[in-house]
């Protein structure tokens, strides 16, 4: 087993990130909400309350996250909420300054990012996307709602003016995108548990050059970084890294959350638990 020098001493959390990913010899980045969040781009209070005060009026939601997975009643409806959530999380959300200082950090190394978010947060900070695993889709691209076929679309100008033309929630029935094979109305191109999502030849081929480099490192001093992944996809992100970390003596889970979650027994001597405010923690050690 090899030594990470940065744990033989006590060091602030900030200092621990950038000394393990220093001495890595490659990293691989898993990302959840709480590194957008942390970011400022919440799904709760005034970001959601001010752009969906009327959709908040009907159905009482508490926030966004529970309004995206509501099973509207009619696809006018259901596309004036997705194309403003578009809009907002996607479209016209900014570059995130944690995003920004976790690439300078990282792209020193080889490394890969997975993702359970959908946002354009990669995008806006400048990543190589060639090297960024969107595992659960992105709002801003349209499937067969039947899953007819494996291909995703993308029309910015399409959703921009379902934006702009809804009235009292819903979007003019002829603004309604549908399936140029079969017909069937589309949706945005995000995994659920129920249908899970059309997985295309762009994203087969992406998940396939991330298994790859995993396995090109898989018994070098890899640092397995979790930023802000909860437990609600754990198989995506979590348990992957668990497994990783434990096939690899060699290899670091980090994970960066102000929650607690259970840790297995055989990799807590190789896990590092950085509880402190995840912007905060990425900024410092991207500035020391």
């Amino acid at each position: 087993m090899k030594v990470w020098k940065t744990l033989e001493q006590k060091h602030p959390e900030s200092e621990i990130l950038k000394g393990v990913l220093d001495e890595a010899d490659a990293v691989v980045v898993g990302i959840g909400a709480g590194m957008s969040a942390a970011d400022g781009f919440t799904y709760i209070g005034e970001r959601f309350n001010s752009n969906f005060p009327d959709f908040i009026e009907k159905y009482k939601w508490l926030d966004m996250l529970q309004a995206s997975l509501y099973k509207f009643s009619t696809w006018e409806e259901y596309w004036a909420f997705q194309s403003r959530f578009i809009k907002l999380n996607y479209l016209d959300q900014p570059a995130g300054e944690a995003y920004i200082a976790l690439k300078e950090m990282i792209e020193k190394k080889p490394y890969y990012v997975i993702t359970t978010n959908a946002d354009n947060a990669f995008y806006a900070a400048g990543y190589n996307m060639d090297k960024v695993l969107y595992y659960q889709g992105e709002y801003v691209r349209l499937q067969c709602s039947d899953f007819c076929h494996d291909k995703t679309y993308r029309d910015d100008d399409l959703i921009l003016e379902m934006v702009e033309k809804q009235v009292d929630m819903k979007i003019p029935s002829e603004l309604v995108p549908h399936c140029p094979e079969c017909g069937a109305p589309m949706e945005k191109n995000k995994r659920t548990a129920e249908k899970g999502m059309v997985e295309d030849d762009a994203f087969n081929a992406q998940k396939d050059d991330y298994n790859a480099f995993l396995k090109a490192y898989d018994s070098d001093k890899v640092v397995y970084l979790e930023i802000g992944v909860g437990h609600t996809t754990p198989q995506f992100i979590k348990h992957p890294f668990w497994r990783q970390t434990r096939q690899n003596e060699n290899a670091l889970f980090v994970t960066m959350n102000q929650k607690s979650y259970r840790i297995p027994e055989a990799i807590k001597p190789q896990t590092v638990f950085l509880t402190d405010d995840i912007k905060e923690t990425i900024l410092n050690a991207h500035n020391n």
